[in-house]
């Protein structure tokens, strides 16, 4: 019995004006399934979640729950249950940390979900820091807790599909190891994560499935354990030296 995956991609080209960056990409992600994206600088990796999320004009197909919604704009593409934390996160530096999650939650409130302010003890749930520094300035948050934050604020959309680019970008060794620590939460609580990333070793640990995009074009994909073990993948983006994650 096949099931219609919650996102899937069809010959995606997109680019920035007369430059074309991705060139016919098909992707998929199945509901409840945490699928990978990695590659080295440039290979296209933001443009895919920018152009899936409706930031970026695109050619081919994108469909949403079986659905094409290539001509929808940003804005309805949220309200039917997307969310991008994008790679500068993209903080309402002089708004507390609350008031920044508040703003998250205008997808649920729009909906007529009069309990959407409650989302905002699962994300405490999530992120018992969060919760420390509610009152607190975004702006004068660490590197880590901006991540935090950032991916909060999406939470209280309440998205079936939640898309992460480059979540442990700047950050120390044991904040990204509790990063991905989050993200194997949030796959329990049934959400599709879609992760670029350039740390492979440990998106590739967190994964069900992984793609490698090189030069806009995919050049593997399969489980994302058995890419943790291919030998191409290993020698150009895991290495033999031991890296921390």
């Amino acid at each position: 019995m096949s099931t219609t995956p919650l996102l899937q991609l069809k010959g995606l080209r997109a680019g920035y004006g007369r430059a074309e960056v991705l060139h016919g990409i098909d992707l998929h992600a199945d509901k409840g399934s945490v699928i990978t994206v990695i590659g080295p600088n440039g290979a296209g990796k933001s443009t895919l979640l920018n152009t899936v999320m409706g930031i970026l004009p695109g050619k081919g197909t994108i469909e949403f729950r079986g659905q094409d919604i290539s001509t929808l704009t940003l804005e309805e593409r949220v309200m039917n249950g997307m969310a991008l934390v994008p790679e500068k996160r993209e903080l309402f530096s002089t708004m507390p940390v609350e008031d920044n999650l508040l703003l998250g939650g205008f997808r649920q409130m729009r909906l007529g979900n009069a309990q959407w302010r409650s989302k905002l003890d699962d994300v405490y749930n999530i992120f018992p820091r969060l919760q420390e520094r509610r009152t607190q300035l975004a702006g004068t948050l660490s590197g880590g807790e901006r991540q935090m934050l950032a991916v909060g604020r999406a939470l209280m959309s309440g998205p079936e599909l939640l898309m992460l680019d480059e979540p442990s970008l700047g950050l120390a060794p044991l904040i990204v190891r509790e990063i991905f620590s989050i993200i194997e939460r949030l796959r329990q609580t049934g959400v599709t994560i879609v992760l670029v990333e350039q740390n492979a070793r440990a998106a590739l640990q967190v994964a069900d499935h992984g793609y490698v995009l090189e030069m806009g074009e995919l050049s593997a994909q399969g489980p994302a354990s058995e890419l943790a073990n291919d030998p191409r993948v290993i020698e150009t983006y895991l290495g033999s030296a031991r890296q921390p994650a």
